[in-house]
């Protein structure tokens, strides 16, 4: 899963479709690869690595007007050539590229391609499979639509039949997708942005539809084969357009960058021999600290919240977390030896800044984390690590929320290592599970938005309950809801309702209800049972594995520790819908500002 180009056309499609995939590299990605067809049939280029050494891969000589791409992410099999899309049916007829997660790929294996070798390792070569296998006795359209029938998943596809020189067949469900149209030539792509360089005009896809795309012609059909009408649409971008594409709004864009943001922090940190690692001198400075002191403000606290939890478990070291306003002008005793980590997305926030000024007037040794490069507090400070997230331009921070935990977890797992500390988990590949679950949940948009329908269609007030890193996130899933729905909301410690907050549970209320975590996991249950009695309308959020009857929302098992990177995304959605359909800004809810440039 990454990015899809695709063009059909009279000019030669290598350029267009190498061109595409360099202004999708922003979604991260371990491998491309280019499909041409032309009157020699279909010819493949890939390679595992940037979209640079598959331009020194791509044969001059190779000509064609037809042709489809992709940047892949592995998420079935490791990151290699093989791996890489585009993949081919085993006679060679078909050539498909696929963004997505096929569930049941393993059945539909067993049941219908014993005795096929399969090339890869990846759930995407038994979609092609499955489609040669279909054809004998069906059309290509028939056998494709045949095909997308038996898959659970998502799936965004684009494919190419040696047997016919003039058509890309394309397919979407879940994973998005576009048609963008021309004068002699039709184009493919899984954002906007991919193709700007030869359209501005497009086709949205919806969900379980298949399109037969030519140079003169695009036709739309069910999956039943039934056509649909649907006109096109100018994509009016400007520079800060183009950061959001199509998307209604920013923040929309946003959460769903997040699996994206999550392989792009680890291709960050990697170095040569594919081993993370942050400056040297960033890690001497934390090991000769006694006691880091996280300052931030608003989101970046609730990451910072987080952060404490990784660097005490994980590195043994003992961290304070303070609100920046509150810290300047109230200063508690420091430890000899402290290390002040600041926390803060545009590098801007005055409170931090405050901060910051003094603290170096202290003499104290400084780190910033900050998702803009050369911004005012990280010029300041001793040390940056950036979030590597991209331009977050709706206020309510969505994707730098993660990008910071994400950064927090990888410092404090190198500061663990190089400090002799145990850590008994791979935080490369549970990163890399994180982002499949991600994708999982930002995939499942109509859920989350029912959620917000049954829960917040009306109410004034809500609340966010959990225990341990679910408190963390309780906090910032109120902060999300308040901040853009105006919807009174206030996250708290499960144990602490009954110490007073339960006295404002009525017929109704919402109250959401994270559990992630198996060893507080019965207190949180009974906790919900608690304000179910006095009559809340409880949504519990569940891990896979810990979740019961009844539970609303199931999220995908992930590492214990690295739980608030995919409990948060429901919790975004739902505050993103509750605030659409409550008609209120969305990027800009009132009163508030991207960047707290004032204290």
């Amino acid at each position: 899963m990454c990015g899809i180009v695709g063009y059909i056309g009279e000019l030669d499609s290598k350029e267009i479709l190498l061109k595409g995939l360099e202004k999708l590299e922003y979604r991260g990605y371990d491998s491309a690869g280019i499909a041409v067809r032309n009157e020699d049939g279909v010819t493949i280029f890939k390679e595992k690595g940037r979209i640079a050494d598959l331009r020194l891969a791509v044969e001059d000589d190779v000509h064609s007007k037809t042709g489809i791409g992709h940047t892949r992410w592995a998420t079935h099999g490791v990151p290699n050539q093989i791996n890489a899309h585009p993949h081919q049916s085993e006679s060679g007829r078909y050539t498909l590229v696929h963004n997505g997660v096929i569930e049941n790929y393993h059945i539909l294996q067993k049941e219908h391609l014993q005795g096929v070798e399969m090339k890869s390792d990846t759930d995407t070569e038994v979609i092609v499979q499955l489609l040669e296998k279909f054809s004998n006795g069906m059309t290509t359209a028939e056998a494709f639509r045949h095909t997308l029938s038996l898959l659970h998943g998502s799936y965004a596809i684009a494919l190419l039949d040696s047997e016919e020189a003039q058509t890309i067949y394309v397919a979407k469900n879940k994973s998005p997708l576009l048609v963008g149209l021309g004068e002699d030539f039709n184009v493919v792509a899984s954002d906007a942005m991919a193709m700007l360089q030869v359209t501005n005009e497009y086709i949205e896809l919806h969900d379980q539809e298949m399109v037969i795309v030519k140079k003169d012609s695009v036709e739309i059909q069910k999956l039943d084969g039934s056509i649909v009408g649907r006109e096109s649409y100018i994509a009016e971008l400007d520079l800060s357009d183009i950061e959001k594409g199509t998307y209604p709004h920013y923040m929309l864009k946003e959460i769903d960058e997040q699996p994206a943001v999550m392989r792009k922090i680890i291709q960050a940190y990697q170095n040569e021999q594919d081993e993370l690692e942050i400056d040297d001198a960033i890690l001497s400075a934390i090991n000769k600290a006694d006691r880091l002191y996280i300052i931030a403000a608003g989101t970046s606290y609730h990451a910072g919240l987080v952060g404490k939890e990784y660097f005490e478990k994980i590195a043994g070291i003992p961290v304070e977390v303070h609100i920046a306003s509150e810290f300047g002008y109230n200063m508690p005793l420091l430890s000899e030896n402290p290390l002040f980590i600041f926390i803060t997305q545009s590098g801007e926030t005055a409170d931090s800044r405050q901060v910051l000024v003094k603290i170096k007037k202290l003499g104290h040794t400084t780190l910033t984390v900050t998702n803009v490069k050369g911004s005012t507090i990280s010029r300041e400070s001793d040390y940056t690590l950036l979030l590597h997230a991209g331009p977050e331009i709706a206020v309510a921070s969505t994707k730098a929320y993660t990008a910071q935990i994400a950064v927090l977890a990888i410092t404090a797992a190198l500061v663990a290592k190089n400090t002799g500390h145990s850590v008994d988990f791979d935080i490369v590949q549970e990163i890399g599970i994180v982002a499949n679950a991600m994708q999982a949940l930002v995939d499942s948009k109509e859920e989350m938005e029912q959620v917000a329908r049954d829960f917040l269609a009306t109410t004034r007030n809500a609340f966010f309950i959990g225990r341990n890193l679910d408190f963390c996130v309780s906090m910032e899933g109120a902060l999300k809801l308040k901040e853009i729905s105006y919807i009174q909301a206030e996250g708290f410690a499960g144990g602490e309702l009954k110490h007073g907050t339960i006295a404002l549970i009525e017929d109704g209320t919402p109250v959401f209800a994270l559990a992630t975590q198996k060893a507080v996991s019965l207190n949180i249950r009974g906790n919900v049972k608690e304000v179910v009695a006095r009559g809340a309308n409880p949504c519990i959020i569940a891990m896979e594995g810990m979740e019961e009857e009844g539970d609303t929302i199931i999220l995908p098992k992930v590492h214990p520790l690295l739980t608030p990177l995919i409990s948060v995304i429901p919790l975004q959605l739902i505050s993103y819908y509750a605030s659409l359909h409550r008609d209120c800004d969305v990027d800009k809810p009132r009163n508030l500002a991207k960047s707290v440039t004032v204290e």
